[in-house]
């Protein structure tokens, strides 16, 4: 009894260790982000480039999606310290994108949408973490959903439509509350499963994927809620 309580003591302070490096760097992630996106928008001459040159807005989506690819396909092979400057310029570059896309609302609308996100990301982050019942199966759905969203966005670029932005907006914000949660249990999960010494790169990988449910939540959102500038 004794040998069993200290193995689940000690597996419960691997967890804890392994999710705080996820939060932490997911924290870092987002204020690098917040302070790229609001020094752009502070920047006429910046903007112009990003607004009147739609290939050097494109170039920098698609070096995004590169990034974000690499990092989740290397995350064993890489060392930390790599992990972690990738990371940060995924952030960067992500912050200079967000900043045009930020731009189109008023900024009590943004902070108001950002305040919500937070607080509805806590809650499935927390639930994701802490329920007994296995997300495997809904996890697997909402990245059906995920790649039927990615595909209307597609679509959506060539045909505008209220209506078709709308129910965008609507699966958007079901499928990245779904994946938060997913991902939170995942990551558990993976607290258990990893060998010492091995959580370097995977927190890194781990934040990164919290990241991408934290800002597209908040894009969804702000859909619903902001108000045009």
């Amino acid at each position: 009894m004794d040998a069993w309580t200290a193995s689940s003591g000690q597996a419960a302070e691997r967890v804890s260790a392994f999710l705080w490096k996820v939060y932490g760097w997911m924290a870092i992630g987002l204020g690098l982000t917040a302070s790229v996106a609001f020094a752009v928008a502070s920047s006429p001459e910046i903007l112009r480039v990003l607004v009147l040159n739609r290939l050097v807005f494109f170039g920098l989506v698609m070096s995004e999606l590169g990034l974000v690819f690499y990092l989740s396909a290397r995350a064993a092979r890489l060392d930390p310290g790599r992990a972690a400057g990738l990371f940060a310029l995924y952030s960067a570059l992500n912050g200079v994108t967000l900043s045009v896309v930020l731009l189109a609302y008023t900024g009590e609308s943004v902070a108001t949408t950002f305040v919500v996100t937070a607080g509805m990301f806590g809650a499935l982050a927390l639930f994701g973490s802490t329920t007994k019942r296995s997300l495997a199966g809904a996890g697997q759905f909402f990245m059906m959903g995920l790649v039927g969203l990615i595909l209307a966005s597609i679509v959506g670029i060539f045909w505008h439509s209220d209506a078709l932005q709308f129910l965008i907006s609507v699966v958007g914000v079901i499928v990245f509350t779904g994946l938060t949660a997913w991902d939170a249990q995942r990551l558990r999960q993976m607290a258990l499963a990893l060998a010492e010494g091995q959580a370097g790169s995977y927190a890194i990988v781990g934040a990164l994927s919290l990241y991408l449910d934290f800002v597209n939540l908040f894009l969804m959102l702000l859909r619903f809620t902001g108000r045009r500038d």
